[in-house]
């Protein structure tokens, strides 16, 4: 049984400037003012993190106002929690998958919301956590975003089919050359068992050709965005809860959302362009907002980002 994806096949089991630690909250300033927030206000942090966005956020809804700090991720609730705990706005800490953005909301008493934003980018205490999610640590291959964990990349590393490999490597990293990393994945684990992320990617290494190895990126980068995709079901998690976000939102409330590859902003594109034209609401920018060659320039990991706000009727 398959599962359609942006209108292509894929194996149905995919289905199973603000510093912090050393993390720089990317557009912050872009998306604070695009959120037009005022005294007094909810607001819907997602994906909190190390508490950039909240902290600012905060900041401008004063005492009177309220932040549900929503994380999947139990460490980015601790870090957050300890950045904010002097905020002058009241603050939920929750952890949880926005995917329930609306049950978590009505759960913490929130109703509605007048500002919501998403920040779908990893940060670097993440990236270090001992899960696998960085190509260049000898970790476990996790790559979960939360524990206890479902399916692993170890799990898919170790046991699909070459060409479903292929299929995950192809659609959700686009990787040009996923089939000639799959087969030497496959050819791989049969001399040994693939049990870490620098095991993973010296293999990934050892299967492109050498000008790919020499490129700007890690020749292994999109085989762990697709694994990582693939074991947290992200893309899926992204429609449920930007569908809740446009529910919650009161009105004349504001939605923001940084993606970091292509696969997340045309979700997020199509979800804000639909609900335009179901009358819903209004695109207030038509085009995202990108970083310009100052942060880029400072933040390097700032590169791919792009903002899209939406704001409801």
């Amino acid at each position: 049984m398959k599962q359609e994806s942006e209108n292509k096949k894929i194996p149905a089991r995919l289905n199973d400037v603000s510093r912090s630690g050393g993390h720089t909250t990317v557009l912050l300033d872009e998306t604070v003012v695009g959120l037009s927030l005022k005294k007094g206000d909810t607001v819907v942090d997602a994906t909190v993190g190390t508490g950039g966005h909240a902290e600012k956020i905060a900041r401008i809804i004063g005492k009177k106002g309220k932040i549900l700090a929503l994380d999947a991720d139990p460490s980015s609730i601790a870090i957050s929690k300890n950045r904010l705990s002097d905020a002058p706005a009241k603050i939920i800490f929750v952890q949880g998958n926005f995917r329930n953005l609306k049950q978590v909301a009505h759960e913490a008493g929130i109703e509605s919301a007048e500002g919501i934003v998403f920040d779908l980018g990893w940060h670097a205490e993440q990236l270090a956590s001992g899960r696998g999610l960085s190509f260049n640590a000898d970790e476990p291959l996790l790559m979960t975003l939360s524990l206890p964990a479902g399916i692993t990349a170890k799990d898919i590393i170790a046991n699909w089919e070459e060409d479903d490999i292929a299929t995950l490597l192809r659609e959700y990293g686009e990787e040009r050359f996923a089939g000639r990393i799959a087969r030497v994945i496959v050819e791989a684990r049969r001399r040994h068992s693939i049990e870490t992320s620098k095991q993973l990617a010296d293999v990934v290494s050892s299967a492109v050709p050498a000008f790919y190895r020499r490129g700007r990126l890690h020749p292994a980068t999109r085989t762990f965005q697709a694994l990582r995709i693939a074991v947290n079901d992200e893309l899926n998690a992204l429609k449920d809860g930007i569908k809740d976000a446009l529910s919650l939102l009161s009105s004349g409330g504001r939605v923001a959302v940084i993606s970091f590859h292509s696969l997340e902003d045309r979700i997020v594109k199509q979800a804000f362009r639909k609900a335009e034209d179901d009358k819903r609401g209004l695109r207030i920018t038509k085009k995202p907002i990108v970083p310009n060659a100052e942060e880029r320039t400072k933040n390097p990991r700032a590169r791919s980002a792009k903002l899209r706000i939406f704001q409801k009727n």
